[in-house]
């Protein structure tokens, strides 16, 4: 992240059924179209790994971002694909992983930059989507087990310090550009909170799950060694 970069500058606009929250800074023309892979404006193109077949690389006059719709995995996708039940704007998962990642940025942390939110409220359930800033040249750790670990270990520990919780800590999650900076990405459901010892660890096992069912005894090994990168700054380091 650019510490010298423009705050982020929220603003709100009703949308027909619901709301966009925007970066004023960014975005000069906001609207629906801005979350809508099918406008012609973005040149949306599918997200081929990952993104549950619901993210698109968009290009706009923010740039090229990443748009994402809100869709559910697992068993709970068969009851409803995309919608969730409605508990104020501020708690829908656009919103607050929108927040959430404003917060973060603020902290000098490397996530992408929130350019928009929105929602659609129908009754009790709602929609939503996520207009992020696409990292530039980045390729998924899975892609980069050559090393690092050191590198990404204080990434970890940064969100730590920070008081986020990341609720899916997987090896696709964690973004490395050309330069070898590493990015922490997708943080639907994560959280601010005062984290424990054994909150932290579980963050740790949860990539190192993920790590061994994608590269086996080598992700194993990788992550020990990120693990005890992790523990030295631990033991060392004060508040960051």
């Amino acid at each position: 992240m650019n510490t010298q970069e423009a705050p982020i500058e929220f603003r709100d606009l009703a949308l027909k059924g619901g709301m966009l929250r925007y970066d004023a800074r960014r975005i000069s023309a906001p609207g629906g179209g801005l979350v809508d892979p099918a406008s012609n404006g973005l040149e949306a193109v599918a997200v081929g790994q990952g993104g549950r077949q619901a993210a698109w690389y968009v290009k706009g006059e923010f740039g090229e971002a990443v748009l994402r719709r809100y869709r559910r995995g697992g068993l709970m996708a068969r009851l409803s694909a995309d919608r969730y039940l409605w508990a104020g704007a501020e708690r829908t998962r656009s919103f607050a992983e929108a927040e959430l990642l404003r917060y973060m940025r603020q902290r000098g942390l490397a996530v992408p930059r929130p350019l928009a939110a929105a929602y659609w409220r129908r009754g009790l359930t709602y929609t939503a989507a996520l207009l992020t800033e696409r990292i530039p040249d980045a390729r998924p750790l899975p892609q980069a087990l050559d090393g690092r670990h050191a590198d990404v270990a204080l990434a970890i520990f940064a969100m730590h310090e920070a008081g986020v919780w990341h609720a899916d800590l997987n090896a696709y999650n964690i973004l490395l550009d050309a330069q070898g900076k590493v990015w922490l990405i997708d943080f639907d459901k994560s959280r601010r909170a005062v984290l424990s010892q054994e909150r932290r660890r579980a963050n740790l096992l949860r990539l190192r799950r993920s790590l061994v069912k994608l590269a086996g005894d080598s992700g194993l090994q990788w992550w020990n060694e990120l693990n005890a990168a992790y523990d030295l700054l631990s033991r060392t380091r004060g508040p960051l």
